[in-house]
């Protein structure tokens, strides 16, 4: 069953309650408001990591468009929202309250957003909208660096997504970082501590940036960054602070997204080059952007390649079109491909995507939760109890949590009892084919009967003796997670005897919201 009638419910039965009470204080009720607003809203994600990780070049990637300023302006010290908008915008919204509008101005292709007199210190956020298909789906957050030397500009980000007596503005996070630093640690173990508690954000992926540097651009560089990124995937898994690492060139991944024709038609002319000359220019950077280059693409067309793609895509492009990629399009999805950003995107469809509405549901529990609690007045205990419940009871919250702790925490399931587990609660995608490993037409034929004896597996399994309190927990949610799958399975099946139109595939638990990054 979702949460949605009953969480909704809740927040009208809040609303009337302290619109009722004259002691109620009205932040009580602009905050219940609020928190009804957020629920209709897309799911929000943040951007965090330390300073210079990539984060607004990973925005760009991510929505396939410039918008994001990358060089070290002042806006990149504001807490930045990227929302849907039926016009282009940016409104700068005072810790006062007030907000003024910020001109926008486009240099070289780059959107760049003139504070003018507004000093960044005294801005809570600024909220850019855009016409973009991407942001109907996501709300982007892009923050400040956490390890800046200006101590305010990185709490910034930590008020945001775990502060001390509030919920977090974000429902998930796309952590970046270059290295594994113990400032990293730090921040994604203060994340971690917010996890499924009083009001963290219920989900983080992390990413291996600007991956291509790894190598120093050679163009097996994003090899070595897959080794490294499953090198900290597992520390970072074992110690509970982040579910997964994946390795992006951001830089090349917006390039990809927005390669132009002449572009293509320079990488083309140096990939028909004399193969010496070639090579001896990819040396270096300095050698590729030399004026007497004998390359047959004038230095400044060659420096704005440099700019554009870095030289790891720029290698990484001549191969492919020596390789016989026909046209621009082709090169712009192969680029997407080894970028990274493919499967960065695929892993937050699958771990924030098809789990918006349970992670909507979940932030907006928690900060009904808080408000309750700060501001009780007659009527709101039992409103108050019954968010509890539902925050404590709800399946689907239950599977995330687990996700997030089955690799950091000691039990006595063997590594494939864990990977199925993993796939029994949604680890790699919310449907019940990918719960059961099947494909569709296994799921349709003989999956009613895999995931009944999934039901008795684990049911069976979470009654051995030698269970520790969490392998129980874990074993007891693997088959609530199976029996989620019956009742969905036998549901389709009745409609379809029935004649009624098969609705789209809903998640076992909370049934997900349908929103998919594509």
């Amino acid at each position: 069953m979702s949460t949605s009638p009953e969480l909704a419910r809740l927040l009208d039965d809040a609303v009337e309650v302290y619109r009722r009470d004259r002691n109620a204080p009205p932040i009580a009720l602009a905050d219940v408001e609020r928190c009804a607003r957020r629920l209709r809203e897309p799911l929000r994600i943040a951007l965090a990591g330390a300073l210079k990780a990539g984060k607004s070049t990973l925005l760009n990637a991510l929505i396939g468009e410039e918008l994001a300023p990358t060089a070290a302006t002042e806006c990149t010290t504001v807490v930045t929202w990227f929302r849907h908008g039926t016009t282009p915008s940016v409104q700068a919204c005072h810790v006062n309250g007030q907000h003024a509008a910020v001109p926008i101005e486009r240099r070289d292709a780059h959107l760049n957003f003139d504070l003018g007199r507004l000093d960044p210190a005294e801005l809570d956020r600024l909220e850019v909208s855009w016409p973009t298909p991407e942001l109907n789906r996501v709300t982007i957050i892009d923050t400040p660096g956490t390890t800046s030397l200006n101590a305010e500009i990185s709490r910034r980000t930590l008020r945001l997504l775990a502060p001390e007596d509030g919920t977090s503005g974000a429902d998930a996070v796309v952590y970046l970082m270059r290295t594994s630093t113990a400032a990293d640690y730090s921040t994604l173990a203060e994340l971690n501590r917010q996890v499924g508690g009083r009001g963290g954000p219920l989900g983080v992926i992390g990413v291996l940036s600007r991956a291509d540097e790894i190598g120093v651009g050679r163009i097996d560089a994003m090899l070595s960054a897959q080794e490294i990124a499953a090198r900290y995937a597992g520390e970072l898994s074992a110690s509970g602070l982040c579910q997964a690492v994946v390795p992006v060139a951001g830089l090349l991944a917006v390039t990809a997204r927005t390669l132009r024709q002449r572009e293509f038609t320079a990488l083309r002319a140096l990939a028909e080059a004399s193969a010496d000359d070639l090579q001896l220019a990819m040396l270096s950077v300095d050698r590729f952007s030399r004026e007497n280059s004998p390359l047959p693409v004038p230095a400044d067309v060659r420096v704005a390649l440099l700019n554009r793609f870095g030289i790891f895509g720029i290698r990484i492009a001549i191969a492919l079109l020596q390789g016989g990629v026909p046209d621009a399009a082709t090169l712009s999805a192969q680029l997407l491909e080894r970028s990274g950003i493919v499967e960065l995107r695929e892993r937050i469809e699958v771990q924030f995507g098809q789990r918006a509405e349970q992670l909507k549901a979940h932030s907006a529990l928690t900060e009904l939760a808080r408000i309750l609690t700060r501001h009780p007045v007659d009527g709101t205990a039992p409103i108050l109890a019954a968010t509890r419940r539902l925050l404590g009871d709800v399946h689907g919250f239950e599977e995330v949590r687990l996700l997030g702790r089955l690799r950091s925490c000691k039990t006595s399931l063997t590594d494939s009892e864990i990977v199925e587990v993993t796939r029994l609660i949604g680890g790699y995608g919310a449907s019940p084919d990918d719960r059961l490993g099947l494909d569709p037409f296994e799921a349709m034929t003989s999956g009613r009967d895999r995931a009944l004896a999934a039901v008795q597996r684990w049911r069976a399994r979470s009654g051995h003796p030698l269970n520790d309190g969490f392998t129980t927990r874990v074993c007891r949610a693997a088959a609530r997670s199976a029996e989620g799958i019956v009742a969905q399975m036998t549901r389709t099946s009745m409609m379809r005897e029935s004649g009624i139109r098969e609705p789209g595939i809903r998640e076992p638990g909370i049934r997900g919201s349908g929103h998919r990054m594509r």
